[in-house]
């Protein structure tokens, strides 16, 4: 593992965490939106946010012409792990190891975060430098 790009990769995390965060908050209270729609708008522009930052910053210098396929590999990877494993995680660790939901929430998100991490470097944007 490649320690300076992990932790660009939790950087973006962390700021995408914070996007999403403000996105669902302005959905939902400013424009009324339903809580479950403005999530997976959320979610959606979060994504969105990550990936273009992994392309500029941690895994810059790829090939511009296989953008899409990366892309369509972030949705797939990143965006399924974080939407199953997290709440997986979190419950498993509630109920298996009697830890309190907020810390468990949080490392899961940690547990989730290695995965995508992992997911990112060896299959959606293999090869970069």
């Amino acid at each position: 593992m490649n320690p300076g790009r992990w932790l660009k990769f939790g950087t973006i995390g962390l700021a995408g965490t914070l996007v999403q965060l403000g996105v669902l908050w302005i959905l939902a209270k400013g424009f009324r939106m339903p809580a479950l729609l403005a999530t997976a708008i959320a979610v959606e522009i979060a994504l969105l946010h990550n990936f273009a930052w992994h392309e500029a910053w941690t895994w810059r210098g790829l090939p511009p012409d296989d953008r899409w396929r990366r892309l369509l590999r972030f949705h797939s990877a990143n965006g399924f792990v974080s939407l199953a494993a997290t709440p997986l995680f979190t419950w498993l660790f509630v109920s298996y190891f009697s830890v309190p939901l907020l810390m468990a929430n949080l490392a899961a998100v940690g547990v989730t975060g290695l995965l995508n991490y992992v997911l990112a470097d060896r299959w959606v944007f293999r090869g970069a430098a």
